[in-house]
């Protein structure tokens, strides 16, 4: 249905990344006038596609589908006809620190030892006390702890816990960490990049890029958004804007935002999720697994691979560093990181491996248009603090993004579905101001 003659709106979308894209689209078919402003050069926010190898797209932000029964990017994709690659965790293989493959005692240990933390965890959480997660197993990675256990309980907090949720389990919330939902099946990457959805939301929209937003005044009756190349007027505007860059105060609100939303902004955590892809002349490692595990001396570091010879035939290894470790990577240079990356692969496969020929890397915490990865449920945050982000000020001032999604925060899916619901509250609402 489409809005009526009466009802047509100017709205202007701040960001066009999966939550902005989603709703202008969805507005601009409803009839409304819609102006999308991007501070980048390109559309796509905390998705980007490199194709820097011309034979192999790369995602530097989102890459895969997580849960392919009922999520919405799967019809998109669908839509679209867009090839899918698929990874299975099923299809891994795991090394000790010293390079050695684990045993199948070792899985063992490791799978009891994972089986206990997350029991420890429910037990936490039953007891309705809120700690960080660091805290909630100090027994295993304390002072106390046997080396070889603190060190496989380190990795499993890694791998299971922080690479997963992009925060540091200094920082995690035991009792909330996990309060999101997900959708069942396996994953699914794009052959051609996730780029391929934001061209196809992007389609017949009025998108303006490089325009950095700088100020949004609602205190009047017509909203005014001034950005560093000009000033913009509306009748609602929707704020798509990163938690790390409302975190950073990048953008001036007047009047300021009410204090509900500014202790929500405040206490929610924005976590990071670095890569490295490294390209090689040819495999070293097995071809028949998606997943490479290692079980560093340095708590996170280096402590996940994924393989894209399964799935995309080509050479290249993805090693991903989240949280603590994730920031003091951005501080190296792209050399120091190939060659700490490097040191890793080496202790796994041995000295004579060969030198990558390409590599790419991100740095999302230090991107001034991202300040983080994605959010995640801090301590001394509650689900409900994204709840009050996402409110509607005055049904004029909207807002939307993975931060403000209390199921599917710090996902794809969660972000386009925020930006579906701030379009129907947009076409439904009527001005408080």
């Amino acid at each position: 249905m489409r809005a009526a003659a009466g009802r047509k709106k100017r709205i202007l979308i701040i960001g066009a990344g999966f939550s902005g894209l989603a709703a202008a689209r969805q507005l601009h078919g409803l009839g409304h006038e819609v102006q999308v402003l991007e501070g980048r050069q390109r559309s796509g926010g905390r998705i980007h596609t490199s194709r820097e190898w011309a034979d192999l797209p790369l995602d530097h932000g989102a890459t895969w589908i997580h849960g392919v029964r009922g999520n919405p990017i799967m019809r998109e994709a669908a839509a679209l006809k867009a090839r899918l690659l698929e990874t299975r965790y099923e299809d891994y293989v795991a090394y000790q620190t010293s390079g050695r493959r684990f045993t199948l005692a070792e899985e063992q240990a490791r799978e009891s030892l994972g089986d206990q933390i997350a029991k420890k965890i429910r037990k936490e959480q039953s007891a309705g006390r809120d700690v960080a997660l660091r805290d909630a197993v100090e027994e295993w990675i304390g002072p106390g702890a046997p080396a070889d256990t603190a060190g496989l309980a380190r990795f499993i907090l890694s791998s299971d816990y922080e690479q997963e949720y992009a925060g540091s389990i200094n920082e995690l919330s035991t009792y909330w960490f996990d309060s999101d939902k997900s959708f069942g099946g396996g994953d699914k990457l794009f052959a051609e990049g996730y780029q391929v959805v934001i061209d196809y939301l992007a389609q017949g929209l009025d998108l303006k890029t490089g325009h950095t937003v700088r100020a949004i005044d609602w205190s009047g009756p017509v909203l005014r958004v001034t950005t560093d190349a000009a000033e913009f007027t509306a009748d609602q505007v929707l704020v798509t804007l990163p938690l790390g860059v409302l975190k950073a105060g990048d953008v001036a609100f007047h009047p300021a935002l009410p204090d509900g939303k500014k202790q929500a902004i405040e206490r929610l955590g924005m976590g990071v999720l670095n890569k490295c892809y490294l390209r090689f002349p040819r495999a070293f490692w097995p071809e028949d697994v998606d997943w490479i595990e290692f079980v560093p001396e340095v708590h996170g570091k280096w402590s996940q691979w994924v393989s894209f010879m399964k799935a995309a035939r080509q050479p290249v290894l993805l090693g991903f560093n989240a949280a603590d470790e994730g920031r003091a990577m951005e501080l190296l240079t792209d050399g120091q990181i190939v060659a700490s990356a490097m040191e890793t692969l080496r202790t796994i496969y041995g000295s004579k491996i060969p030198e990558p020929t390409g590599h790419q890397i991100t740095r999302w915490a230090n991107d001034p248009f991202a300040r983080g990865s994605y959010s995640f449920n801090a301590l001394g945050s509650t689900p409900a603090m994204r709840k009050v982000l996402a409110k509607p000020l005055q049904n004029r001032l909207f807002f939307a993004g993975e931060a403000t999604s209390t199921a599917h925060f710090g996902t794809t899916h969660g972000a386009y579905l925020s930006g579906i619901r701030a379009a129907r509250e947009m076409d439904s609402a009527r001005s408080t101001g």
